[in-house]
């Protein structure tokens, strides 16, 4: 049944995905922290292979966006058999398209590093082969961890992801102990804990969406595979909009990460850091982007676009709060949290700088260029936040990174300030397609 979205509901939804959310940044955090024993060179390898894994496993992540949002707006209708029948379609989907992009990413790793970094120092290229030949492995877990999260979430039921991203978290950190400090492999060992972390945590979702704990959804006679067109094509509508606009943005942010390595491993160490901390500051918002996807989901299933426009109101007013808070934190104390990583002091600079920029854009215009943009999916106006993500991201981001960095002469905190006007901008056309109230027009099942 679908839930009423009262304030006390609300909270209820939002707590444990901000908790998640943050367990799923320190999972990154645990990474580097311990690896920055090893040296620089580390550090770097982790952060380019973590930005490449992001691009690859866009396609998976964003099939979850377009599964819950199909089972969201079912459990709105109250139609629990078909709810659990996308599910199934949604998991079916993932694993397959998981699988082709593990083969092609593990046996192309390295071709791929070299094609998007170009020319690194030679003992941060071997670690980031060895990184991304481990970490390519966990991504059929990943995928499949990723839909049975978005199931959970589409039910309203986030405190079973929450818990186990604790127990992930524990693993993660627990592995990097023993195999970095213990066994001393280095970037093989964060590798290592990160897969098995991964392993665990799809296993244990799928038995428990099995025997019923996400609740009106079960997976039984799972195994018996049966594709329904209609579903998988609504859950691909979507879906590949969804991935297509991700994967642009990814392709941008890795264009303009070959700026750092011209200005040395400082630069790229500075950058990989600031990026580790500031995740932060946007995962909260990340969270209450979810609990949209869900509330205006079953709102919008319901037909009740009035509800819709209030929850959202309401979402958004909390993404704000919350983004503010962190930001507010992580600005004051960029020192000590840049410190923790053991930084060179030209790195240590080139972070605390990177922090600054990033915080005032976060305050001003993260939560309408990345939170906003679930309440248009979650109605089926996908298409739209792809087009515009897409032309923002090369006509302000990547073009201004360039004109700023090089242009411009302002080096490597160019980038951070394009990245300030990428916000405003794709902010500004999602909250008037949403004042517009076009996204009404939509239909996705």
């Amino acid at each position: 049944m679908m839930e009423t979205w009262n304030g006390k509901a609300l909270f209820r939804l939002i707590w444990p995905l901000v908790i998640e959310q943050i367990l799923a940044v320190t999972m990154g955090v645990a990474d580097t922290v311990m690896i920055s024993d090893v040296g620089e060179y580390a550090v770097s390898a982790i952060n380019i292979v973590d930005n490449i894994n992001n691009l690859l496993i866009i396609a998976f992540a964003a099939l979850a966006t377009g599964g819950a949002v199909v089972v969201s707006q079912y459990i709105g209708r109250r139609d629990h058999r078909n709810a659990a029948e996308a599910a199934k379609q949604l998991i079916y989907a993932v694993l397959i398209i998981s699988l082709l992009v593990f083969v092609f990413a593990f046996v192309f790793r390295r071709s791929i590093i070299r094609i998007i970094y170009g020319n690194m120092d030679a003992d941060v290229m071997e670690a980031a082969g060895i990184y991304m030949m481990v970490t390519c492995l966990s991504y059929p877990f990943l995928a499949i961890y990723n839909a049975n999260a978005a199931l959970f979430r589409a039910v309203g039921n986030s405190k079973v992801t929450m818990r186990i991203a604790l127990m992930v978290n524990a693993l993660n950190i627990g592995g990097n102990a023993f195999f970095i400090y213990v066994l001393r492999w280095g970037v093989l060992g964060a590798g290592l804990s990160t897969l098995i972390s991964r392993v665990l945590a799809a296993v244990i979702t799928m038995i428990l969406l099995y025997r019923g704990h996400g609740r009106p959804i079960r997976l039984e006679g799972i195994s018996k595979v049966r594709f329904i067109r209609p579903m998988i094509r609504s859950i691909l509508n979507v879906g590949i909009p969804s991935g297509l606009e991700s994967s642009m943005f990814m392709v941008g942010r890795l264009l303009t990460q070959r700026i750092f390595p011209v200005f040395g491993t400082a630069a790229m160490a500075g950058n990989a850091v600031a990026g580790v901390v500031n995740s932060f500051s946007f995962m909260p918002g990340s969270a209450c982007g979810m609990a949209l996807l869900t509330v205006v989901g079953q709102c919008v299933g319901a037909g009740d676009y009035g509800a819709a426009k209030k929850q959202c109101k309401r979402i958004m007013k909390i993404t704000y709060a919350i983004t503010a808070v962190f930001s507010l934190f992580i600005w004051i104390f960029r020192g000590p949290l840049i410190g923790i990583f053991n930084l060179s002091p030209a790195a240590y600079e080139f972070g605390q700088v990177f922090l600054q920029l990033h915080c005032i854009a976060m305050i001003l215009a993260w939560p309408l260029s990345f939170a906003l943009p679930n309440a248009l999916r979650a109605a089926g106006d996908a298409r739209y936040v792809m087009w515009v993500a897409t032309i923002s991201m090369w006509t302000v981001r990547v073009s201004m990174a360039y004109i700023f960095t090089f242009a411009l002469g302002l080096g490597p905190l160019g980038v951070w300030l394009a990245m300030g006007c990428d916000f405003v901008s794709r902010g500004s056309f999602y909250l008037g397609r949403w004042l517009r109230g076009r996204w009404q027009e939509k239909r996705v099942i």
